[in-house]
């Protein structure tokens, strides 16, 4: 989608942020037990934490191994496009979830080991996958197109 370096910031800070929302919102919700309208507003005070982390993580690292995995399945100049997008989208949840995850644990949680990681990885990674797939990914892309239009 991003056709530039530009655009490509633009889309990553709006997918880190709403992507990182969500999941903050998760997690908030998990600790307390439940989702209140506390969950929502507890939740921003994590954003201007974790949205940089992501951001970078995405941008400088992660984006470029997640093409390379989905390109070693999925071939760019043949395939659908929408495949190509789930199965970027796919291989970037299965990086950034154990990473952030485990970055979450160590500023948010009381204990550090790794079983806490590996629960914390098995809590979110199905949140994060069907998030990604069918709400966050759908809905950025929708307010991508339209910041961008090409007239």
């Amino acid at each position: 989608m991003p056709k530039n370096k530009f655009q490509d910031v633009v889309f990553t800070i709006i997918m880190a942020t709403v992507m990182v929302y969500g999941m903050v919102v998760y997690n908030v919700a998990l600790n307390m037990g439940g989702v209140t309208n506390a969950t929502f507003v507890i939740a921003l005070s994590e954003l201007p934490i974790m949205v940089p982390i992501a951001f970078v993580l995405e941008f400088f690292i992660v984006g470029k191994i997640a093409k390379g995995l989905a390109f070693s399945v999925i071939d760019p100049t043949k395939d659908n496009p929408h495949f190509i997008t789930y199965a970027i989208s796919i291989c970037i949840c299965c990086i950034m979830c154990p990473t952030m995850s485990l970055i979450a644990m160590f500023l948010f949680k009381d204990t550090h080991s790794f079983g806490i990681w590996i629960q914390t990885w098995g809590m979110n990674f199905p949140m994060a996958l069907l998030y990604q797939l069918f709400y966050c990914g759908p809905f950025v892309r929708l307010i991508f197109r339209t910041i961008f239009r090409n007239k």
